[in-house]
C-alpha cells in the first residue's frame, strides 16, 4: 500500500503486523470468514461475537502476534463506532419519534388517501421510501407490515402485489442510502464522501425500486397468489393518540438531514473553495452529524409537541429507542475491527496484486466480494462492513464519484439473495404467512433483482462520471 492509502484507510496501520505472503494471506481471509460463517450459521453465534472470534482467527492464520491483532482489532472497532455510532443512535431517535408520534401513519394515510386501485403499489413504494429513510430495517417492516395488510385487505389486493413494493422500498434505502449502517461504514472504511455518495444512491434507487418493487410485484402475485392473514394485523401506533403530526411537518422533518447533507455536497461542486464563506457553513450545517441532530431536535417538535407529548414522554420516546440499537452498534464496530485487522494484515494490497492480475473492475470486485459474504453470512450489514475493508485499498487513487459509487456497488451485494440463514427472510416469512418456498420466490427473488438492477445502473454512472 502506498503511505497515502495507508493513512487514509487505517491511522494505525503503520506497518502489516505479518509478514506473511499472498497465498498465507488468502488462506487466513477464508479461514477467519469460514470461522465468521460457520459460528453464525451452525451455532448460531451473535454476530458481534462471531466476528470478533473470526478476527481473532484471521489473525492467528496469518501469523501475527496475539497481542497485535487485537490492537487492531481494538482501534478498528473504536475507529468505526465513532465514526458512525452516533449517527446511529440519531437515527434510531428519529425513527422512533416518527413511530411514536403518529407521523409514519399520517403519511400512510396520507397518500393511501388520494392513491387510485392502480396506483396502489406505487403508492406503496413511495410510502416506503420516505419512511425507510430515517428507519432501520427491521423497524420498517414491524410499522410498515399493519398497513401492507390492512390495504391488501380493504382492497382485496392480492399480498405480494401489495407487500413487495413495500419490501422493495426498505430494502432499497438499507443498501444504498446513508444514515442506514452499512452505507455509513462502507463510506467511512473507502473515505468516500457523503453527500456525493446520498445524491448517487438516490440516482440508483429510483430506477431500481420501481423494476424492483411495482413492476416485478406483478409477476410475484402471480407466483404466489395469497391473501392478508388476519391474525398478523396488529394495532397502528395512532390508534392510541388523540392528535398526530401533519403531513407536510412530518415530511419535511423526515427530509431534512437528508436536503441538507445533499445541498453540502452540491455547494462543493459548485463553489469548491473550503475557504469561501458559504462552503464553510454548508460543511458544517450539511456534516452527517449537525443534519441528523437538526432533525432530531426539530422532530422534537413537529412530532413529539404536535403529538402532544409531554417533556417526560419525549425524553422516554428518546430513551426507548436508543435500547434496541445496542446491538446494531456492537456488529458494526465489531464489523470495524475485522475490516481493520484484514487491512492491517495487508490483506488490501493482496488485493490490490490480484485484481491486477484479474483485471476486474473495482466496482464489479466489491460487489462480487459483498455477495459472497452475504450469500455465507445471511447478514446485509456484515457482508458490507467486510466487504469495504477488503476493497478500500481501490479506492484511494479514485475520484470522489467513483469512491461513492464503490461504496453502491458494496451495497448492492450486500443485498443479493436473502435465504435462510437472514432474519429479515423469517421476518417477512412469518408476518405475509408463507412457505419457505414461498418466501423464496417473492422476497429472495426481489432482494436478488435489487442487487442485480442496482449493479447495472452503477456500473452505468461509473461510464458517465
Amino acid at each position: 500500500m502506498t503511505s497515502l492509502s495507508v493513512e487514509i484507510l487505517a491511522a494505525d496501520a503503520v506497518e502489516p503486523i505479518t509478514s506473511a505472503g499472498n497465498a498465507q494471506l488468502g488462506i487466513a481471509v477464508l479461514a477467519g470468514i469460514a470461522v465468521i460463517v460457520l459460528l453464525i450459521t451452525k451455532f448460531k453465534m451473535h454476530a458481534f461475537l462471531a466476528l470478533t472470534i473470526g478476527s481473532l482467527a484471521l489473525g492467528s492464520f496469518a501469523g501475527a502476534a496475539p497481542a497485535k491483532t487485537i490492537a487492531s482489532f481494538t482501534a478498528g472497532l473504536g475507529s468505526t463506532v465513532a465514526g458512525v455510532g452516533v449517527l446511529i443512535a440519531l437515527g434510531a431517535i428519529l425513527g422512533k419519534l416518527l413511530a411514536d408520534s403518529g407521523g409514519a401513519d399520517q403519511i400512510v394515510d396520507t397518500i393511501l388517501a388520494r392513491a387510485s386501485r392502480r396506483s396502489m403499489p406505487w403508492a406503496m413504494v413511495l410510502i416506503a421510501s420516505i419512511i425507510g429513510l430515517p428507519l432501520f430495517f427491521e423497524v420498517g417492516i414491524v410499522l410498515l407490515i399493519p398497513v401492507v395488510l390492512l390495504v391488501a385487505k380493504r382492497g382485496n389486493f392480492s399480498l405480494m402485489r401489495i407487500g413487495i413494493p413495500a419490501l422493495a422500498g426498505l430494502s432499497v434505502m438499507h443498501g444504498l442510502i446513508p444514515p442506514h449502517p452499512g452505507p455509513l461504514v462502507a463510506i467511512d472504511a473507502l473515505g468516500a464522501n457523503l453527500g456525493v455518495t446520498l445524491a448517487l444512491g438516490v440516482l440508483v434507487a429510483i430506477p431500481t425500486v420501481i423494476i424492483a418493487g411495482p413492476l416485478f410485484s406483478r409477476y410475484a402475485a402471480r407466483w404466489v397468489d395469497i391473501q392478508a392473514p388476519e391474525k398478523m394485523i396488529p394495532q397502528r401506533p395512532s390508534e392510541e393518540l388523540d392528535r398526530r403530526p401533519s403531513f407536510g411537518a412530518t415530511l419535511a422533518t423526515i427530509l431534512l438531514p437528508v436536503v441538507l447533507m445533499l445541498v453540502k455536497a452540491l455547494v462543493d461542486i459548485v463553489v469548491d473553495d473550503p475557504e469561501q464563506g458559504l462552503q464553510k457553513v454548508t460543511d458544517v450545517i450539511g456534516s452527517p452529524l449537525i443534519a441528523l441532530l437538526a432533525a432530531v431536535l426539530v422532530g422534537m417538535f413537529t412530532l413529539g409537541r404536535a403529538a402532544g407529548f409531554s417533556k417526560g414522554r419525549l425524553s422516554t420516546t428518546v430513551e426507548k429507542s436508543l435500547a434496541p440499537i445496542a446491538g446494531v452498534l456492537l456488529i458494526v464496530g465489531a464489523g470495524g475491527g475485522f475490516k481493520q485487522t484484514l487491512i492491517d494484515a495487508g490483506v488490501g494490497q493482496m488485493i490490490l496484486d490480484f485484481s491486477k492480475d484479474w483485471s476486474i473492475p473495482a466496482l464489479l470486485l466489491g460487489w462480487l466480494i459483498a455477495v459472497a459474504i452475504r450469500l455465507a453470512t445471511g447478514s446485509a450489514t456484515v457482508a458490507t462492513i467486510s466487504a469495504a475493508g477488503l476493497v478500500a485499498p481501490l479506492a484511494a487513487d479514485m475520484s470522489t464519484s467513483h469512491a461513492a459509487l464503490l461504496v453502491l456497488a458494496v451495497g448492492a451485494g450486500s443485498l443479493f439473495f436473502s435465504h435462510v440463514n437472514d432474519a429479515g427472510f423469517w421476518l417477512v416469512k412469518e408476518y405475509f404467512g408463507m412457505d419457505v418456498g414461498q418466501t423464496v420466490k417473492t422476497w429472495s427473488v426481489m432482494e436478488t433483482i435489487i442487487s442485480v438492477v442496482s449493479l447495472a445502473f452503477i456500473l452505468l454512472l461509473s461510464l458517465v462520471l
